[in-house]
């Protein structure tokens, strides 16, 4: 579905993090819906590089932009020197900025800071100096803890990666008082699912793990008190709307994408089995996660509807019914 009438066709959009899950969902949007676009994509592809956790360093993988037709450029955002020649052979009419270290449980504080905030800087002076309008990935991890449904205003970061992603917010505020001739919209992203993050390993969603665990024969594990563990699931062609909305705001800010609804785990289960004509039992097991895990999970989306336009289209059954093919292919070609 195309969500704007602004013929897109000659501009030149960049995406960072472009081989990842939702930049590899748009750059593919563009494609299909504005071929004449120059669609250039940056990626830190995944090598053995990890984490102090064991992680992968970066989830950019070559099978999420299979078919893809634009540019692609290996490259890390914290290379200054590649930025420099960005700045200067490319004239972008906008960026959307997706790379980030996205991993909640990473302990390195110095290389989260480095690229999540100091490169998003280098980034935003390149849009200033192109005149580009500017949607960038805050994230729902901002809230930490704070109560639902949350809020714009109300953060209460609970690690360093939702520290870093207010950082980033507090520093979009600044850019956007600043320069008032290009729009610069944070997207707070809640819990998002859909195709193309199988490759984000074990920080996909649960609604592939699950999928796998019952396509595979095996029980679907839960935290004990499961239905009452409830987060605001989003599915990935809704987050793809919002960021086109966000290329002309009514205004620059930081908006919240959900649906402003809170499910449970239990229902992705169940929802599962039902699409997949499974009836396996589920397993119960302590969550070693309480006094540090969050219960509850709603955003709040009434400004990012009323500045942005946006509508959620996919409640949790449709869209893991949109999904459940996809879940079904990489079963076969990839799990199995």
């Amino acid at each position: 579905m195309r969500y704007s009438d602004v013929d897109l066709n000659r501009k030149t959009i960049l995406i960072t993090g472009g081989a990842g899950f939702i930049g590899s969902n748009l750059a593919f949007y563009f494609q299909e819906h504005y071929p004449d676009a120059h669609v250039v994509v940056l990626d830190l592809f995944r090598s053995n590089l990890t984490l102090s956790n064991g992680n992968l360093k970066s989830f950019g993988h070559f099978k999420n932009l299979l078919g893809f037709r634009g540019e692609v450029i290996s490259g890390d955002i914290n290379d200054k020197q590649l930025l420099d020649t960005l700045k200067k052979q490319y004239r972008f009419d906008y960026i959307f900025h997706e790379a980030a270290i996205s991993d909640t449980t990473a302990l390195e504080q110095d290389l989260m800071i480095q690229t999540n905030v100091n490169a998003f800087k280098d980034l935003l002076d390149i849009a200033v100096a192109h005149g580009a309008n500017m949607i960038y990935a805050s994230s729902g991890a901002t809230y930490g803890d704070a109560p639902s449904p949350q809020r714009v205003g109300r953060e209460a970061p609970q690690n360093v990666y939702g520290f870093s992603k207010l950082m980033m917010d507090h520093l979009a505020r600044q850019y956007s008082q600043k320069h008032t001739n290009i729009s610069i919209v944070g997207l707070r992203y809640f819990n998002v699912y859909g195709p193309r993050e199988f490759f984000k390993n074990k920080t996909a969603s649960m609604v592939v793990q699950f999928g796998h665990q019952l396509l595979s024969g095996k029980n679907p594990r839960l935290f004990e008190g499961s239905d009452k563990i409830v987060r605001d699931f989003i599915y990935v062609e809704d987050i793809v709307q919002a960021n086109v909305l966000a290329m002309h705001p009514r205004e620059s800010g930081v908006f919240n994408v959900g649906t402003g609804k809170a499910r449970s785990f239990q229902a992705i289960v169940d929802i599962l089995q039902r699409e997949l004509g499974t009836s396996l039992p589920c397993e119960y097991i302590p969550n070693p996660f309480i006094g540090r895990y969050q219960f509850h999970t709603e955003a709040d989306i009434q400004s990012t509807r009323d500045v942005l336009g946006y509508a959620p289209r996919f409640e949790l059954e449709e869209g893991i019914a949109a999904y459940v093919s996809e879940i079904k292919r990489l079963f076969e070609e990839e799990v199995r």
